[in-house]
C-alpha cells in the first residue's frame, strides 16, 4: 500500500500491488481498487471507513479504527474534507470553524461557507481589478508624457 497524503498531517493507505498475484490495483471509485489480473478487489482508508459506516451506522471513530485499522486522525480529516459525515442523531459532532456551530462533516456551517466563498470571491475581484490596466500600464518611469522613442533621421 502507497500513502497518499490528505492534507498537512494525515495520510491513507492506496494499495497499488495485489496481495494475491502482485499484479497492479486500478481505481474503481470511491475507494475500491481492482487487479488488473486476478480481478481480486481491495479498498484504500476511505473505502474501508465508507463500508464500515454502511454496515454499522451510527458507528464511533473508534469502533471504526478497531474494526478495519484505519487510524481516528484519518478518519477526522475524512470528516473535515466533507467525504464522511458523522451520522445524524450522534451525540458527538464537529464545530464550525469560526462560528462553532455543530457540524457533521467539512469545515464549516453552511453561513459561514457562503462567507468563506464570498470573501474569496472578493479577493479575486480585487486582484483582477488591480491587473485589469492592461500591460505595461503599470511601469512607471521618469519619462512619463514624454516621448520614449525619436525617429532616427
Amino acid at each position: 500500500m502507497e500513502r497518499k497524503s490528505l492534507g498537512s498531517m494525515d495520510m491513507y493507505n492506496i494499495p497499488r500491488v495485489c496481495k494475491a498475484c502482485g499484479g497492479v490495483m486500478i481505481f474503481k471509485g470511491v475507494g475500491e481498487y481492482r487487479c488488473e489480473n486476478c480481478q481480486e478487489v481491495d479498498y484504500d482508508d476511505y473505502g474501508k471507513v465508507r463500508l464500515y459506516i454502511e454496515e454499522h451506522r451510527g458507528a464511533t471513530a473508534a469502533q471504526i479504527e478497531q474494526a478495519v485499522g484505519v487510524p481516528q486522525r484519518t478518519i477526522r480529516r475524512l470528516l473535515k474534507d466533507g467525504r464522511i459525515e458523522v451520522a445524524e442523531g450522534s451525540k458527538t459532532f464537529l464545530r464550525c470553524e469560526i462560528c462553532g456551530k455543530s457540524i457533521r462533516s467539512g469545515q464549516y456551517c453552511p453561513e459561514c461557507e457562503i462567507k468563506v466563498h464570498r470573501n474569496l470571491e472578493a479577493q479575486q475581484r480585487d486582484l483582477l481589478r488591480k491587473n485589469e490596466h492592461g500591460f505595461g500600464m503599470d511601469v512607471k518611469d521618469s519619462s512619463e508624457g514624454q516621448k520614449r522613442f525619436k525617429r532616427e533621421r
